[in-house]
């Protein structure tokens, strides 16, 4: 019954039109994302590209089309924006069953060549976000520490996006100006061999108001020119909250995992855990929680009292760290000179990363990342031609591979892949790592 509402619901997608091009609205490319749920409908839309004054009329189209479908219940429409590296018009999340294109065989047209948008910190290894559902929780603390212990083997960076509270800079007591070298380009602040980029480096002491369009533009716009140097890992502070600002950062940035910092206090737990299922949402692996200010140990009778009441038991991630407040933790950082609890959760943060990053899947599987738009095409054929019918078929793919169902249904020779593939699970591992799972028909 699913399949057959989600069918349904494709069918009436492609009767509303893009008024901006005279396409319906998956030959434009409009649809990111389709999800059919004991009858809800989620239908990710990007329309970036339609003209301002006919966005609201195409999303009203879209809620009336689909609304209009037997079977379905409520209708929501998220809006998105382009995703950066592969360009794709699907930006499936993970555990989601993305909507298909209608074009036959998998849209590879937007390939490394033709892409408009670039990782802005293309070069780097990996990059460990550092996040908080509010402020005031210790985040650019932890994202410090994090960065000066990780710097003990590595070769570090860390960039600051908080706009409007920058506080990198005092926490490794460093300062501006900025400059730039011969190309122009911001060079970082160093300090004990950790490099250093944030606004709080390019202006003086008077808060920042930018708002919305504006302080995305800059904070994406210094990430994209920095010139760092040959670094292996990034430590990204994000902003506090779920705002524009640190989900657009996250879209347009290969971000290998995000680590929560979150007080054992009830609301902020309950806050982060909306956060946390929201990045997973936006395929974001979550590598886990630090607990800050988790307890204080009294310096009169040696007892270790909880500061808060509290605990982060149904937060579904892993608790990585539990940090208590010491004087140690408040003092300056320093470069390879964590605390202990901040070289625990250092390693700890590597071991996630690495199980994050682990695909479970048969060694038959097909692996097209990194290959060329017909190279992928022969892939595929390959190795679909090498399954039986009713055996599993796996793709590895640096992209969503959701649209390649169609192709198969041309190689399988089925009128109805949607149908005929089932299961067809699509599970997005990382910035650049999309496992596809089916059976042959």
């Amino acid at each position: 019954m699913s399949c057959e509402l989600e069918s349904a619901v494709e069918s009436a997608l492609g009767q509303v039109q893009n008024p901006s091009l005279g396409t319906d609205v998956y030959e434009a490319g409009l649809v990111h994302d389709l999800t059919v749920e004991d009858g809800d409908v989620t239908v990710a839309l990007d329309t970036t590209a339609v003209d301002p004054s006919m966005a609201r009329g195409v999303a009203d189209a879209v809620v009336s089309a689909v609304g209009g479908v037997d079977g379905v219940g409520e209708v929501r429409v998220r809006q998105v924006t382009p995703q950066s590296g592969g360009g794709h018009a699907m930006g499936g999340g993970h555990g989601t069953t993305p909507a298909h294109d209608h074009g036959g065989r998998p849209d590879n047209g937007h390939d490394a060549e033709s892409a408009d948008n670039t990782d802005a910190f293309e070069g780097i290894d990996r990059v460990i976000a550092v996040a908080s559902a509010k402020g005031g929780v210790g985040k650019s603390t932890v994202a410090v520490q994090l960065a000066c212990a990780l710097a003990a083997d590595r070769a570090v960076g860390i960039f600051d996006a908080d706009l409007y509270g920058p506080n990198v800079p005092t926490l490794l007591d460093v300062d501006g100006p900025v400059r730039a070298g011969a190309d122009d380009r911001p060079r970082p602040v160093e300090t004990g061999g950790v490099e250093v980029m944030s606004t709080g480096l390019m202006s003086d002491s008077q808060p920042l108001a930018w708002r919305g369009s504006v302080a995305h533009d800059a904070v994406t716009d210094l990430a994209e020119t920095t010139a760092w140097t040959d670094r292996d890992t990034l430590v990204l502070d994000l902003p506090p909250g779920t705002g524009d600002v640190p989900l657009s950062i996250l879209q347009e940035t290969s971000v290998d995992g995000v680590l929560f910092v979150t007080t054992p206090f009830q609301s902020s737990v309950a806050d982060t855990r909306r956060s946390v299922e929201l990045f997973a949402d936006e395929g974001v692996p979550v590598l886990g929680t630090v607990l800050n200010m988790a307890s204080h140990t009294c310096p009169e009778c040696g007892d270790e009292h909880p500061l808060f009441a509290g605990e982060a038991d149904d937060l579904d991630v892993p608790v990585l760290a539990e940090l208590p407040f010491t004087d140690d933790v408040q003092e300056t950082a320093v470069p390879r000179e964590a605390p202990d609890p901040f070289a625990e959760l250092a390693e700890r943060v590597t071991e996630r990363l690495a199980e994050v990053g682990h695909i479970d899947v048969p060694e038959a599987a097909v692996d097209v990342r990194g290959l060329d738009p017909e190279a992928r095409y022969e892939a595929v054929e390959q190795g679909f031609a090498s399954v039986a019918s009713g055996d599993p078929f796996h793709l590895v793919s640096d992209r969503d591979p959701t649209p390649v169902r169609e192709y198969l249904g041309e190689l399988a020779g089925v009128e109805d892949p949607l149908l005929a593939f089932q299961p067809f699970e699509v599970e997005k591992r990382g910035p650049e790592t999309w496992v596809l799972r089916t059976r042959r028909p």
